[in-house]
């Protein structure tokens, strides 16, 4: 620990911690555009600039430490002022269409600017005409709002490990762009949307289908059916100012029937069907000796871009169980459209996910067509996207009552639920594989290895007998290490490191997918994994497999998992796919 002083005002703070933390513990916010708290620091924008004590020297925040008697001083004319123009500076090259912006009112050049009182810049205006790429099924870029604070590039590069950007030219003409200078949709992009997660301004930012929805929910003619993924219950609140983690599923139930959805399920419900699906699977494969162990989880369509993009060799190993999100798909325009003698063709499918590459995955292959009335979904929108729209529909979210999802395909059990979290696939998985390879239930659900935000997580368990070996990894960074041990055990023809492993793409899970709310940190993604948890540990039933409405699909449908039906509705392929599509 070293002791200094932030304005005079002594604290004592871990050796290595930077200026601009150390301020936090004495309550002093130093204004940044360019850092981020899941990233190194790198001092790009020059708006966190202070001074030592007693001289003239300015240093920035983000990136210099604190040292022993160090008295720092964090505001002052001189500094204001300097921290003005650098602003000024960014504004000049800035568009001023703010009313149009995606990110109006959630802008942190536009929250900074608003704090320095600028009204008028003293600079000539200089912004290029760059076309927009809207190339990506995902992803927008907006070249011409870069403030080339470089967090998306940090982003894309270190934490997921995908090169889909990078910085183009040099000085005043320098703006982020796809790798090559192609278009996002032929770069290596898997669509994950940290890059707009992190952006602090409206640079990158997921295509809104919601234009397309409020149409299909103003047709008489439409049957809207609603889905919501796990992770949106413990993250929408926050858009209307409550806690992170607060959860509301049954709030937003209400809320979507209020916007005019005729029918409304939850994508939990499918979470527990994948693992029916998925966890059959495994004790298939570790009964049958199979080569292709180990089973690796097929939920997170970004996770499903890279293998098949960056990892091809190990196609075989991937469960073939699609996610939550085209299961229900599937069994919406089949299953329940007989059972509610709906016609299929008249059925608008739509689901809300905190992730922006669903956008992609409904349109992933032709196995997303399996109920044979075009895309199982139709539309996918964003945790950020449904929002916006019960806000322009004036419902006050929080005071809403409470209501129920529709039957069969909404109640979930609490291991549909810890699906959104780092993870959770794989507990809910071992829940349900245990039973089904000894007919017993575990005596403690909680598989706490399984749990927290380590890169990589690596556990044993018994099953039967037979030990098996786990890993799960989130954070597409942290995805090479455990690849290259299978794939080094392979190639020298030895034991498999693991039989089972999770993956996810985004850091913490889907709780901070790149359609969650704005601002993610790991305190906040621990709020979200709470609530998530706290509402399986509510549960009445905590196994996939103790659902009865799982159970009534199955017998009345169905047949048994992984038969001919499910197998035909319920699972997908995949190919290698080019890095680069030009």
């Amino acid at each position: 620990m070293v002791n200094v002083k932030i304005n005079g005002i002594p604290v004592q703070v871990e050796e290595g911690t930077s200026i601009l933390n150390a301020a936090k513990h004495v309550n002093v916010k130093i204004p940044t555009l360019c850092y981020n708290p899941d990233l190194p620091a790198w001092a790009s924008c020059g708006i966190c600039i202070v001074r030592m004590e007693g001289s003239a020297k300015m240093i920035r925040a983000c990136t210099t430490p604190v040292s022993e008697g160090m008295s720092v001083i964090t505001h002052d004319p001189e500094i204001i002022a300097v921290r003005r123009t650098v602003l000024e500076l960014i504004l000049s090259n800035h568009p001023n269409d703010c009313l149009q912006c995606p990110r109006n009112g959630s802008c942190e050049l536009q929250t900074v600017a608003a704090e320095f009182g600028l009204r008028e810049s003293p600079f000539p205006k200089i912004v290029f005409n760059t076309p927009i790429d809207d190339s990506n099924p995902s992803i927008i870029i907006n070249a011409n709002k870069c403030i080339r604070c470089g967090r998306c590039v940090k982003v894309c590069q270190n934490m997921q490990n995908v090169w889909a950007l990078e910085f183009m030219g040099r000085g005043i003409k320098s703006t982020i762009s796809p790798a090559l200078g192609l278009p996002l949709g032929e770069s290596p992009c898997i669509k994950c949307g940290q890059c707009t997660a992190h952006c602090p301004v409206g640079a990158l930012y997921e295509k809104d289908d919601t234009v397309k929805l409020w149409s299909a929910l103003q047709n008489p003619q439409v049957h809207a059916v609603a889905q919501i993924a796990p992770a949106v219950r413990v993250a929408l609140a926050e858009e209307f100012g409550a806690p992170p983690g607060t959860l509301i599923t049954k709030k937003i139930y209400t809320a979507l029937r209020r916007l005019g959805f005729k029918t409304v399920f939850d994508t939990n419900f499918s979470a527990d069907l994948t693992i029916m699906e998925e966890a059959t699977e495994l004790v298939k494969r570790l009964k049958a000796a199979s080569p292709d162990i180990p089973l690796i989880t097929s939920c997170c369509p970004s996770w499903v871009d890279y293998l098949e993009k960056y990892y091809p060799d190990l196609i075989p190993n991937f469960s073939t169980a699609k996610s939550p999100q085209q299961m229900m798909g599937a069994m919406v325009k089949s299953y329940w459209a007989d059972k509610a003698k709906i016609n299929p063709d008249n059925i608008v499918s739509v689901s809300i996910m905190p992730c922006t590459a669903k956008k992609w995955e409904i349109k992933r292959n032709d196995d997303m067509k399996s109920g044979g009335h075009g895309y199982d979904v139709d539309i996918a929108i964003t945790t950020r996207g449904l929002a916006r729209m019960i806000k322009q529909a004036g419902i006050d979210l929080l005071r809403l009552p409470d209501e129920e999802a529709d039957h069969p395909l909404g109640p979930y059990t609490g291991a549909g639920t810890i699906f959104g979290v780092t993870g959770g696939v794989m507990e809910a998985a071992v829940r349900t594989a245990y039973y089904l390879v000894t007919g017993k239930e575990l005596d403690d659900m909680n598989f706490f290895s399984a749990r927290g935000l380590e890169g990589i997580k690596e556990a044993e368990l018994e099953l039967d007998g037979q030990k098996i070996r786990i890993a799960i990894a989130h954070q597409m960074g942290n995805i090479a290490t455990v690849l290259g041990r299978i794939q080094a055990a392979k190639a020298a023809g030895q034991e498999t490191p693991y039989h089972f492993v999770e993956v996810m793409a985004c850091r913490g899970g889907c709780v901070s997918g790149g359609g969650q709310p704005y601002g993610a940190t790991d305190a906040i993604r621990h709020q979200r994994i709470n609530g998530l948890y706290s509402d399986d540990q509510k549960s009445a039933f905590r196994c996939s497999h103790q659902n009865p409405y799982i159970q009534q699909v199955y017998s009345e449908f169905l047949g048994e998992p992984g038969g001919h039906k499910a197998h035909r509705l319920l699972h997908t392929s995949y190919q290698k796919r080019d890095l680069y599509s030009y």
